[in-house]
This record gives C-alpha cells, structure tokens and sequence, in this order.
C-alpha cells in the first residue's frame, strides 16, 4: 500500500498557474509581441475613433429659437465702441473700463459686486504642492498696483429658486441664474477665476474682498456709477453668490486670424489630466457646426502634419481598408490618409496637454471645483474694422453662446451621462478609455512577466553554485546556503529603494535652488543637475548602503539580474499607479520606460561576444539610455517639434518650473519614478559582469 501511495500521481497545478508558467519561460517571446501590438494599437487610435453623440437626452441642443437679435447686437457694439475708446487713454482707462462693463451689466438688471484678489506666485514649495496655490487673500500692507479686480454680475433667474448657476467668463486686458464674471487679466486669466472661485467655495471673512477706499482709488468706481446717473441699482460691497455651478464658458475672441472662414477653438484640458464632460463639447461642437456655420477646431500637433512616415501610415490603413471592404462591406476599416494625419496630429496634441497637466485656458480652474468647463475662442476670417461683417460676426457668437446656455439649462443635473476620459482626433470624434488603455496595458504587460523571469533565472545561478537545500544528504551548514541568495535580493531592493529616496530628494532641491538671488535658468539647471549628482552619494552614505561596485566573486557576477528584476517591477508599480492620477503621463511614460527597462543588461556581455546581434543590443542600449533621460528626452522631443534653433540648456529648468508651479503629478512623476529607474538602468549597463 506504501508502494501505490508513492507511485500516485502528483496532482496538476492549475491552468493560471500553468499559464503563468508557459509566460515566464517565453517572456522574451511575450515582451516582444505585447510592446508591438501596444505601439500599433496606439498609431490606430485614430482609426478606431467613434463619431461623438449628445449622451443626455434632455439636453436638446438647437431646439430652441434663438432670441438674440440685432437690437442686442447694437448694444454690444456701443460697448466695445466705448471700451475701445477707453484703451486710447492711458491714464485712468482700468476705472472706466470696470464702471463700464458694471453699468451694463446693471442695465441688464444684474447684481453687481466687485471681487479683489492677489497674483498667484509661481515659487516652487513642496509642502504646498497637493494643495491650491496661496490666492493671497490674507496679504496685508500690499499696494494698490499689486492686486487685480474682477467685475462679477448675478443675472436672478425670475422663476428659479437660486439653487443652480451657469457662469459665463469674458477675460478683459430659465431656471439657472447666469453669473458673467468679467476677469481682470492683468495678472493671468486663470489667477483672476482661479481666486473668484476660491472664495465662491470657501469663503475668507478677513474683509479684504470688500473695496476699501482708504487702500485703494480704484474703490471711486463705485462713486462714479453712481454719479453717473444711469443706473439706481446699488453695488453690493460683499460677495455675492448664486447657486451651484451646472457649467462654465470661457468666452474669448479673436479678431482677423482666418483667412477662410469664421471658426472657433476649443481648449478642454485641466490640471493632471481632467477633462470636462463630453457632451459639454459635444453640445459646442453642434450648435457651432450645424446652427451658426462656424469651423470648429482643437489644439492639433503641428509638427506631424507634415510628416513623411505619418502620410505613409495613413496610405497603408487607406489600402487596407479598401481590401477589407472588398473582402466584406460590412468592415469599416481603415480612414483616408488625410484624414488619418489629421486624426493622429490631434490625438498627439490631448495626449501631450494631458501629460503635461497645465490647463490650457482659464476653464481649468472650474474642473479643480469638480465643474464642467470649456474655453471657447471666436476667430473671425477677416479684421473687424466693416460694420456689416462686425455686426454678423457678433450675432453669431451671441447666438451660440445663448443656445450653449440655454441647452444646459435643460439639463436638471450635473453632466454624468457622457465621458470624462478620452482623447479627441477631431471635434466631432473621440477614442474612450476603453480603447486607448489598451495601448497601455499592452506595454506594461511585459513587466511583471520579465521581472518573475530574472528572479527565476537567478535563483537557478545560485542553485548551480551550491548544493540544493532539498537534498537529503545537505548537511546544517548547507542548508544556510539559502542565505546569500536572499541578502541578494535585499540587496537589490536596498539599492531600488534607495535610488527613489533620491529621486525624491532631487524633486524638492527645485525649492532650495529657488532661493538663489538672480539666478538664470540655465545657472538653476546646471546648479540643480550638480546638487543631484552629489546627493545620490551622500545619501547611500548616509544610509549605510553601498551603490558602488566591488570585487565579486563567481556567484555575485549575476546580482544584476536581480537588480534589474527589482527595477522592473518598481517602474510596473509606478507606471500603473499614475495611469490612476494621469491616464496620458503613464502611457507616454510606458513608452520611454518600458523598452528601457527590457533592453537594459550590462554592456561588458554583449562586447566580449563580438556579434552583430549582440552589437546591435548594445546600440539599443546607448541610444534607450539617452534618450531615458529626462533632459536628453525633452531636447530631443523639443526639437524634433519645434526645432534645434532656439533650444537652450534653460529650456529644461523653464519647462519643469512651468510643471511645478501648476502642481502637475507629472513632476512628481518625472522625479520619483522616471529619474530612478533610468538611473538604476544605466547601473545594470555598466555592470561589471
């Protein structure tokens, strides 16, 4: 009976376990196949793009007749005519132009009231840098000159009871009350809504909101309205506030920049990332298009229209799609070649103004409140000076803009049918995230297989230089083999653990370098670049831990597959948790780290054996290592745009400032998960294998 129990079978492990398996044994195999689909699925985004859709029923765009009319346009044109007057006199135009913009307003019957606040400062300070920005509302003993004024009018619905608002902002250097915040642009567009919403939400009772006119002489614009006789409504001292915000429209207008048609520009993107909801666009984009004839466009990537290898992509797709339509017709694959470009050029564009976490306009101050907001921009095809082309153009923008308030005052809810991340290829076609992050999750996939697999082949290194711990024969003083092998592999996660202490240090010493008197940016970037390479030292020292190479034995000329293995699986740790905070970081992340951390292996193997294979691995490794690094990937990419022209060591020091100062994850990013893995890549390159 003992023979049959010893002779029985062992039991199967299960299917996941057998895949997982079949993976780690073919992981080269796996990463090869998983990094090509993930970049083809990303060059066909714009193949795969969906025509957008009005998601909320009761939105009903256009179904309503506009009520703007000429008579309204006449009054428009005598306000722009006395603002325009007003910019010939230098002296005294700020208090004109507010007693202007406030008589109007009163005109229309709106409550009137004047907000004060404060330039936001751009220094970089780390422990404020999840919070918002000081709006500087509790500043004292601050000039005049120093502080911007906004002009904010409360239109009262008559049969609303006050419980929901739609703002509309103009930028100046029947059931919703409509806020028209007029923003002092003196200081930023986004400064001046960024500092009224502050105090909408979370008010200061310091009394420094109110016009003091002991302070400040431009407190006389309350006198002079008064005096002026046009209006009796009073203007209210105190902050005034309406309901809550359904959704806000930054209206700006750009005179003679088309030369053949009237079009207007969307800009959408928030801070780390957060987009409105679609059918905030989607409802822009119809009453634009289909009501008053205008061309609507977003931002697009300039540089890729022109594009060689793009057109040729885009012909390809083009063939394709006839040969799979002749196959079946019922298969829509595959766009014209133009429209593939164009596709692909805006794709790049809100990936790029995603990653980079910089709102593109003063919308993006109502996102951080958790409120749908565009930026609208009105482009004329020629210069404004003919009354007759004046007045057309202006009944159109009005007319837009009062269907756009009057579509969502239909809505009897926040927006929360549609999308809120996605990318556009164009105004009227997006890719969602379901289909997007497949290009992601096609890069990263590699990671945590390649990972398991170099754990996997160190340990059977360790195992050919001792004696197997299972063995019956090992002896006590064998079986404590097993130890190097694990102080090996806390080795290797000391030095991972290690080299991202460091990647946060070097993302505060921006503070440090701040305080510098004059200080240009190239002296900050080259001060910044030194101060990092002396820390790395300093801190291992500090710490105890070695990150240094040594005369190793037999055994340890291996330890790198360990750190490598350690490596990757901190950069799939720190790629998938910014896909959480910022979908598009992460995916332009992947495909800068991903193919790194893959090819990285130390360079003395590949030389020592003198192939071309091998050789061609080692041109890889140059070639992914330089551009890994942040500064190098940021000149190369910069130029690659823009041009090798203009490019200055400065350009790096400026581009990360700009990051900071807005609190955009992606600095954390670039500092604590992209910085230390490059470094820990370019240490298993130089290993002394």
């Amino acid at each position: 009976m003992a023979e049959s129990e010893a002779e029985a079978p062992k039991a199967k492990p299960r299917p996941i376990v057998r895949l997982g398996i079949f993976l780690i044994s073919h992981s080269f195999l796996f990463s090869v196949i998983c990094c090509t689909a993930g970049v083809l699925t990303l060059l066909l985004l714009p193949v795969l793009a969906k025509n957008t859709y009005i998601s909320e029923n009761a939105l009903m765009p256009g179904s309503a007749n506009p009520m703007f009319s000429s008579q309204e346009v006449s009054e428009a044109n005598r306000l722009v005519k006395s603002l325009t007057s007003l910019d010939l006199k230098p002296e005294g135009s700020g208090i004109e132009s507010q007693r202007l913009i406030a008589e109007y307003m009163s005109d229309l019957g709106a409550e009137i009231s004047y907000h004060k606040f404060y330039p936001r400062s751009n220094q970089f300070h780390p422990l404020h840098f999840f919070s918002y920005p000081d709006s500087g509302s509790t500043r004292e003993n601050i000039s005049c000159i120093s502080h911007g004024l906004n002009t904010v009018g409360i239109i009262r619905a008559p049969r609303g009871d006050g419980k929901e608002a739609i703002v509309l902002v103009t930028p100046y250097n029947s059931l919703k009350d409509i806020i028209w915040l007029v923003a002092d642009s003196r200081y930023g567009e986004y400064t001046a809504v960024d500092a009224w919403l502050r105090d909408y939400h979370m008010p200061v009772f310091s009394g420094l909101t109110a016009l003091n006119a002991e302070i400040c002489p431009v407190s006389n614009v309350h006198n002079k309205l008064k005096e002026n006789g046009a209006t009796e409504r009073k203007i209210h001292d105190g902050f005034r506030r309406a309901g809550t915000m359904a959704a806000a429209l930054v209206i700006k207008v750009k005179d003679g920049s088309e030369h053949f048609e009237d079009s207007l520009s969307i800009y959408a993107e928030a801070s780390n990332g957060q987009m409105p909801n679609l059918d905030l666009i989607n409802i822009v984009n119809y009453l634009a298009v289909h009501r008053q004839g205008l061309r609507v466009k977003v931002g697009k990537m300039q540089s890729l229209i022109n594009c060689k290898w793009l057109k040729i992509l885009g012909e390809i797709l083009q063939s394709l799609g006839h040969v799979a339509k002749s196959l079946k017709p019922q298969w829509k694959f595959g766009i014209p070649a133009a429209d593939y470009v164009e596709g692909a050029a805006t794709l790049a564009s809100s990936l790029y103004y995603q990653a980079l976490g910089v709102p593109t306009g003063p919308h993006g101050a109502f996102r951080d409140y958790e409120i749908d907001a565009i930026t609208m921009e009105i482009s004329s095809r020629v210069a404004l000076n003919n009354k007759a082309r004046k007045n057309d153009f202006l009944l159109r923008g009005g007319r837009l803009i009062e269907g756009v308030i009057r579509t969502v005052n239909n809505l009897l809810e926040k927006f929360h049918q549609s999308f809120f991340l996605y990318l556009l290829t164009s105004p009227s076609k997006f890719v969602s995230v379901g289909v997007y992050m497949i290009a992601f999750a096609l890069l990263v996939a590699p990671l945590p297989v390649v990972a398991a697999s170099l754990y996997a082949d160190a340990h059977k290194v360790d195992r050919s230089f001792g004696i197997d711990k299972s063995s019956p024969q090992a002896s006590a003083t064998d079986k404590i083999s097993i130890t190097p092998r694990s102080c090996k592999w806390l080795n290797a996660a000391n030095k991972v653990f290690l080299v991202h202490l460091w990647g946060a240090v070097v993302s505060f010493l921006p503070y440090f370098i701040c305080q510098i008197p004059s200080c240009t940016p190239t002296t900050s970037f080259v001060v910044w670049v030194l101060l990092s390479s002396f820390s790395l030292p300093i801190l291992s020292l500090i710490l105890g831990s070695s990150f240094s190479y040594g005369r190793a034995s037999q055994p340890q000329k291996r330890d790198w597959t360990l750190l490598k293995s350690v490596t990757i699986s901190a950069a799939f740790i720190g790629l998938c948790l910014m896909s959480v905070i910022n979908f598009a970081t992460a995916e332009i992340g992947a495909l800068l780290m991903v193919p790194m951390c893959l090819m990285a292996q130390p360079l003395k193997l590949d030389i020592r054996s003198r192939s071309l294979r091998k050789f061609s691995r080692v041109a890889c490794n140059l070639a992914l290592g330089f551009l890994g690094s942040p500064p190098a990937g940021f000149f190369v990419l910069k130029g690659a745009f823009e041009g090798f022209g203009g490019i200055t060591v400065g350009d790096y020091w400026n581009w990360l400032e700009s990051i900071w100062s807005w609190s955009s994850a992606t600095y954390l990013y670039i500092g604590m998960v992209h910085l230390p893995c490059w470094v820990l890549c370019i240490h298993v390159l130089l290993h002394p294998c």
